[in-house]
């Protein structure tokens, strides 16, 4: 996904949960990304408040949305349902940008003129890029209604910032019982030769594989 892309998921849902850390806290709060560019995602704040000095204490920021219904249901055995959707995080390096800055990427590019005026408007104002990051959309439809697995996990990352690989692997202890194969529900382990292997773009740790492996051939990494 390139940042165009990134934002535009961003775009859809609207007001989504920023978090900085404050000292030994995490701290969050509502806003929402109004432009992107080449360089990066777009967002602002004002310069009085707690937000605007953690950016600028730490240079990072975390951000997550969730694009679908967001009432939880439940079935006729009191277990929740979720319709169909997606959410989307975003983690990465963020820096202040000029006024000056705003105006010139106005004159390419109409979404900046909300920054540019909102600063008219409230001198106080002051914008942010998130210039580098990493995330995933985490696409789900755990009734399966729209296709035949229960979700699609949609890593990205932009200028230059490396991903690190969170998930499982299976290694060479496996002896193909095919154990976790039966047990996942998310359709995310399927058969390499005599032995299997899992799909990180299907898989959502919920660690049912893990659990049953009598052979120690299933790794975590959670660094």
């Amino acid at each position: 996904m390139n940042i165009k892309e990134i934002y535009e998921r961003f775009n859809e849902i609207g007001c989504v949960v920023f978090s900085t850390i404050d000292g030994e806290y995490p701290m969050t709060r509502i806003a929402h990304f109004y432009a992107c560019d080449e360089e990066g995602l777009y967002f602002r704040t004002m310069k009085i408040k707690p937000f605007y000095n953690q950016l600028n204490k730490t240079k990072k920021v975390s951000v997550c949305g969730m694009s679908s219904n967001t009432e939880v249901s439940h079935d006729d055995k009191g277990m929740p349902t979720f319709d169909a959707g997606y959410t989307i995080r975003v983690t990465g390096d963020v820096k202040e940008v000029s006024f000056n800055t705003l105006e010139e990427k106005a004159k390419k590019n109409k979404d900046f003129l909300v920054g540019v005026k909102d600063t008219i408007k409230y001198p106080n104002t002051a914008s942010f890029c998130l210039y580098r990051g990493y995330g995933e959309v985490f696409d789900y439809d755990f009734e399966m209604i729209s296709r035949d697995n229960k979700l699609i996990r949609i890593p990205f990352h932009f200028n230059g910032i490396k991903v690190p690989f969170r998930g499982l692997k299976i290694n060479d202890n496996c002896i193909g019982c095919g154990a976790c194969f039966s047990k996942c529900s998310f359709k995310a382990i399927e058969k390499d030769g005599e032995k299997f292997k899992i799909d990180p773009y299907k898989c959502d740790l919920c660690g049912d594989c893990y659990s049953v492996c009598n052979h120690k051939a299933i790794d975590t990494y959670m660094e």
